[in-house]
Parts: structure tokens; sequence; C-alpha cells
């Protein structure tokens, strides 16, 4: 199966911040650019614009560029220029940027529960998932759902974990439903 523009691209920039000994920087500075380009919808509009050919765009890109960024990361930004794959910028760095966490051993946690929890409660919860998985940091980000009633739900990656009183309920409801009751 062939894979994704995002894999190929991705994968490629990853391979070379990891050669170079430059994965800090080249995630930095990508996140930078990023940040640019969604703050300035025009900018982003003139380096997709089909009427302008690829050393226009090179030059504005260049102009705008030049000095602010490693030589590694504008030449990833050509290539991408030059093949017409600029549109898919933000899958290629969302891939890259996830390879750079998997390479760092860092984790990141999505915690819904029915409350606001405290501080303390976070740090645990930091802490548990720390002890029981194989990463050496967590990106933790938590919102509130008041449906879970309590307990909490737990996502990192394809991975959860529903400890919920909503899931248990309907847990409950469903093994009820399966009772077949004998008149």
């Amino acid at each position: 199966m062939a894979k994704l523009v995002s894999q190929v691209y991705g994968e490629a920039l990853f391979s070379l911040a990891v050669e170079s000994g430059k994965l800090a920087l080249f995630s930095e500075e990508l996140g930078e650019v990023l940040e640019i380009l969604k703050s300035n919808p025009e900018f982003r509009a003139i380096l997709q614009h089909p009427q302008l050919d690829e050393p226009e765009k090179l030059e504005v890109f260049d102009r705008v560029f030049a000095g602010r960024i490693s030589g590694e990361v504008t030449g990833f930004f050509h290539i991408l220029l030059e093949k017409g794959r600029f549109g898919d910028l933000e899958s290629i760095l969302e891939y890259f940027e996830q390879k750079r966490l998997e390479h760092d051993r860092i984790g990141v946690a999505w915690v819904t529960s029915a409350v606001e929890l405290s501080k303390d409660q976070k740090e645990k919860i930091e802490d548990k998932l720390l002890s029981t998985t194989d990463f050496v940091s967590m990106q933790m980000h938590y919102e509130t759902d008041p449906a879970l009633i309590g307990g909490l739900k737990v996502r990192i990656g394809d991975r959860v974990v529903d400890s919920s009183i909503q899931n248990k309920l309907n847990d409950m409801k469903s093994k009820l439903m399966k009772i077949q009751l004998s008149i």
C-alpha cells in the first residue's frame, strides 16, 4: 500500500533532523513557520497561488524567512513548493511531530473528567501514567464533561481507558438488556 504524502515527506524530514542532530531545532522552526502561515492566510495564499510559478514562490518564501530558519528547513519548504505539496504542510508537520514525540519518548494524554481536577489530582494522574508506560514525560491535556458523572476517561494514542460512571452505567444497561426473562 502506498504511503500517504504526509508520511513520505514527514519521515524524510524526521530522518534528516535525527541524522543532523537538529531534531529540537527543526521542531521549533517548523512550529514558528506554521504559526506565521496560520496567522497570515494571505501570505499562505500567495505561496499556493496557481498563477505564480515556483521561482516566484521560492523568492517570496526566501524574502520572509531568509536568515530566520536553518538551511535544511528552508530546503524542505523549497521542496514542498517545487513539488506542489505545500497544501499538505499541516499533515506533514503533524506526522513529523508525532515521530519526534515517539523518538523523545514523550506521551500525549487526553484526560476527561466530570469536574475540574485540582493541581494535585493532575500531578497524581501524570505520575501514574508515567509509571505505567515507557514514556519519560507527558504532554497532558485536560477537559471536563459533566456527562461522565464521575471517574475519568484517559486516551493515549489509540488506547482509551474509561473508568467513568457513565461508562459503567452503560455496561450495566447492556448486561441487563441481555438477560432473558422467563415467564
